[in-house]
């Protein structure tokens, strides 16, 4: 297949399997949560009701698996026949590999940090007034979502949200857009580089969240240079998730008092500019490490 082809068929299949999940999940949900929380569904958006968040959260699960984990799988057996080979988790990580992943995760959040607060600070001409308010309105809806599955007080809870914010994401996200996304782009120009960030724009754009795109961009850039470098999409799915399970655990700290909130700004506040220029020179290196590592394993 010629690799827009191939985007065409990756596209179909990851709506048909979409809409088999939902129907699915409908089906499902009926006896789970009962036919009148589904048929009130146009309420569902009142967070300040916890049985609306478990109905959100179910049904945020189910479209991480049938939107993301599903779709790579049935894509890399129908274009490869081998679906570890296709996807690249036929390979195992070193001790050494996954200590340098860990510590790209840390060094790497103030930088990231300090591209968040650039991008919090986007603003529009007055012509583009329109486009800025809705932008603006889809950025509080969703942190108003994510505020309110973050919102947990048990340990049962923050292991929960670890699951479907960490975990999830960080398999299917991994799986489709490196996995599958990035290798088609990939093919399709003949650049690992652009295959990477072409890859990254989309990841970026997918969420739809304008005022966290460029260090979700650069986040994805990161994974997709983890995947080429290391030749395993293990470590980027490792990334992902302790990326994403480290701001879930931190929020969880912060709401119970055991952590000072300050921790959030570190790179993102004036008085934190060098450092966050010092965190992006140390995310380089250790990316070149971890590249160093892989070729001299190899």
């Amino acid at each position: 297949m010629h690799p827009f082809l191939q985007l065409i068929f990756t596209l179909f299949v990851i709506l048909v399997c979409f809409l088999i999940f939902l129907v699915g999940s409908v089906i499902v949900a009926i006896p789970l949560f009962g036919l009148d929380s589904l048929t009130s569904i146009s309420t569902v958006g009142n967070l300040s009701n916890p049985e609306n968040i478990r109905i959100l959260k179910y049904f945020q699960v189910v479209q991480s698996i049938g939107l993301f984990i599903i779709p790579p799988f049935i894509i890399a057996w129908l274009f490869h026949g081998q679906i570890a080979g296709y996807l690249m988790l036929n390979k195992k990580v070193t001790v050494i590999l996954f200590v340098l992943v860990v510590l790209l995760i840390f060094v790497a959040n103030p930088a990231i940090n300090f591209f968040g607060s650039l991008n919090e600070k986007m603003a529009f001409p007055d012509w583009l007034s329109w486009l800025e308010g809705w932008m603006r309105s889809s950025e509080d809806k969703a942190a108003e979502l994510t505020e309110a599955f973050l919102d947990v007080k048990t340990f049962s809870g923050l292991l929960f949200n670890l699951f479907m914010i960490a975990f999830l994401p960080a398999i299917g996200e991994e799986l489709l857009f490196r996995g599958v996304i990035q290798k088609i782009f990939t093919g399709w120009t003949k650049s690992a580089h652009l295959g990477i960030w072409i890859a990254a724009i989309l990841f970026s754009a997918f969420h739809l969240q304008f005022y966290g795109f460029l260090p979700r961009l650069l986040l994805g850039v990161m994974f997709g240079y983890l995947l080429v470098w290391s030749g395993t999409m293990w470590l980027p799915m490792i990334a992902h998730f302790l990326n994403n399970a480290a701001a879930v655990t931190g929020i969880w700290l912060i709401s119970h008092d055991k952590i000072d909130p300050s921790i959030e700004e570190i790179g993102a506040t004036s008085e934190s500019f060098y450092v966050s220029i010092l965190s992006l020179l140390m995310t380089v290196a250790v990316l070149f490490l971890i590249k160093k590592q892989n070729f001299k394993k190899n």
